[in-house]
C-alpha cells in the first residue's frame, strides 16, 4: 500500500519529528491531505498515526490491527527473523490507513537509523531529508558519527530531492558523496536560506526566512533555536515539494508553521513556577535544552527531573545540564528499558549537584515542584519521562508501554 503514495522520508538524530510534523502542518494549510507517521507516541498509540492533524481513531486503529493480525503472528519462511515487531506492524498499519483516506503525500520519521529501518522500503520517493546527525544508539548504528550518518543517509533513492540540515562536516561530507552516487539533487539548508535573528519568548518564536523562491514572516509556537532551523528544514522541503506541481503559497507556510503543536518539546506544563516536560536525551539535544533554558528563556537555577533509558549515555546529558542545576532528581519511567534511577543520579553527583531519587515520575514531578518553590523545574532525560510527566500534571490518558520479546529486525545492524 505504500507505493501509491508520494512520499516525503525525514531521518536523523534530533529534530526529524518537529521537522515532519511541520511539514505535515504546511501540506495541510495547501489544502493537501497528507498522511503523518512519527514515533515514538507520548501517550497514546494512536498518535503515531495521523491525516491531516487527526489522529487515527481507536476504532480504525483496531480494526486494522484486526486485518495485519495474520501477518503479525506468521513466521517468516526462512525463521530468520521471527515475528513481526510491534514498530514494524504500526509502520504497515500507518500505510494501509493512508491508502485507505487516499492521502495524497505521506510524511514518514524514520524509527532508528535509516538503512534497515522499517519505514525504509520504497524504491523511490519524492524528498528525503537528513536532520541532524550525532551520537546515538552506537550498539546499533556506529561509533562515530560518520559512519551513523551511513546509516541515516541510505534513505536517500536515486533521482530524490534531499534536504540536509546543518551537520557536522563529517556527515554532511557522508550526505553529499550519497547524494552524488544516487544523482540526488541535494538542498543544504545552511546555504539555500537566510534567517533574522528571532524574537523569542515563552510562547514561541518570530523570524523573517528567505529562500531563493520567496520571503516568509513566520510565527512558531515552539520553543528553542534549534526549532528555527527546523522550520528552515520544512519550509525546504515544502518548496521542493510545491516543485513537483502543487501550489503550496507564503499563506500556507505561514499558517502551516504558525498552527504547530508538537507537546514534550520544551512545552510549559505551568507557568507559575515554570514547569517544563522535554525529550532531551543525547548531549546534542541536552545542550540545545541547557542553551534555550540560559540564553532564551534566562533561567539558570534549575531543579531537573531526569530519567533516561538504559542504553543512553546519562554522564553527556549530566554535563550539559549541571551548570544550571541546583538539584537534580532521578527517576525512572515505566518503560522496560528505563535506566535504574541510581545510575542516572551518579554523573549529577559527580559534579557536586546535589541528587536524590524518587519513582515514579509523578512522585518525583511533585518533590522537585516543592523543592523549587519559585524556581522552574524541567523534566527530561527521554520522551517517555517527558511523557508521564504530561500524564501526571495535565491528567492526559496513556496506553501502557509493550516490551519487545527482542529487538525489531528492523534495527538489528547486519
Amino acid at each position: 500500500p505504500h507505493h501509491s503514495r508520494r512520499t516525503v522520508h525525514v531521518a536523523g538524530s534530533k529534530g526529524k519529528g518537529s521537522i515532519s510534523t511541520m511539514i505535515a502542518a504546511v501540506l495541510k494549510a495547501g489544502g493537501v491531505t497528507t498522511g503523518l507517521y512519527t514515533s515514538p507516541h507520548l501517550h497514546r498509540f494512536v498518535e503515531r498515526i495521523a491525516v491531516d492533524g487527526e489522529a487515527v481513531s481507536p476504532e480504525d486503529f483496531g480494526r486494522l490491527a484486526g486485518e495485519l493480525e495474520p501477518e503479525m503472528n506468521a513466521e517468516d519462511s526462512d525463521g530468520a527473523y521471527g515475528r513481526v515487531s510491534t514498530f514494524e506492524a504500526l509502520v504497515a498499519l500507518a500505510f494501509l490507513y493512508f491508502r485507505e483516506r487516499e492521502v495524497d503525500w505521506q510524511v514518514l520519521e524514520v524509527g532508528l537509523g535509516g538503512r534497515l529501518d522499517a519505514t525504509n522500503v520504497f524504491e523511490s520517493k519524492e524528498v528525503c531529508i537528513i536532520a541532524p546527525i550525532g551520537l546515538e544508539h552506537t550498539e546499533i548504528l556506529g561509533d562515530t558519527v560518520s559512519k551513523i550518518a551511513e546509516e541515516k543517509a541510505a534513505i536517500i533513492t536515486p533521482g530524490s530531492t534531499v534536504i540536509m540540515a546543518p551537520q557536522r562536516e563529517s556527515a554532511a561530507d557522508v550526505v553529499r558523496r550519497v547524494c552524488e552516487e544516487k544523482h540526488a539533487k541535494l538542498v543544504e539548508v545552511a546555504q539555500a536560506c537566510q534567517m533574522s535573528p528571532a524574537k523569542r519568548s515563552a510562547d514561541g518564536q518570530e523570524f523573517e526566512l528567505k529562500t531563493d523562491k520567496a520571503r516568509y514572516r513566520l510565527k512558531l509556537p515552539l520553543v528553542g533555536r534549534h526549532q528555527q532551523t527546523n522550520a528552515a528544514t520544512a519550509v525546504l522541503a515544502a518548496e521542493a515539494i510545491a516543485s513537483d506541481g502543487l501550489e503550496i503559497d507564503q499563506a500556507a507556510v505561514q499558517g502551516g508553521l504558525a498552527s504547530v503543536r508538537w507537546p514534550g518539546r520544551i512545552e510549559f506544563l505551568k507557568h507559575r513556577p515554570p514547569v517544563i516536560a522535554d525529550g532531551a536525551h543525547n548531549k546534542d539535544s541536552a545542550r540545545a535544552l541547557a542553551q534555550t533554558l540560559r540564553d532564551d528563556l534566562g533561567f539558570s537555577n534549575i531543579v531537573f527531573v531526569v530519567g533516561c533509558s538504559g542504553e543512553k549515555d546519562v554522564d553527556a546529558i549530566a554535563e550539559e545540564l549541571a551548570p544550571l542545576a541546583v538539584q537534580t532528581i532521578a527517576t525512572r519511567s515505566r518503560h522496560p528499558r528505563a535506566m535504574d534511577p541510581r545510575e542516572v543520579a551518579r554523573p549529577f553527583a559527580d559534579r557536586e549537584v546535589p541528587v536524590a531519587v524518587e519513582e515514579p515520575v509523578g512522585a518525583a514531578v511533585d518533590a522537585a515542584i516543592a523543592q523549587a518553590g519559585s524556581m522552574p523545574v524541567v523534566i527530561c532525560g527521554s520522551l517517555f519521562v517527558a511523557a508521564e510527566a504530561r500524564e501526571h500534571v495535565l491528567g492526559v490518558a496513556y496506553d501502557p508501554p509493550l516490551e519487545e520479546t527482542a529487538p525489531p529486525r528492523s534495527e538489528v545492524n547486519v
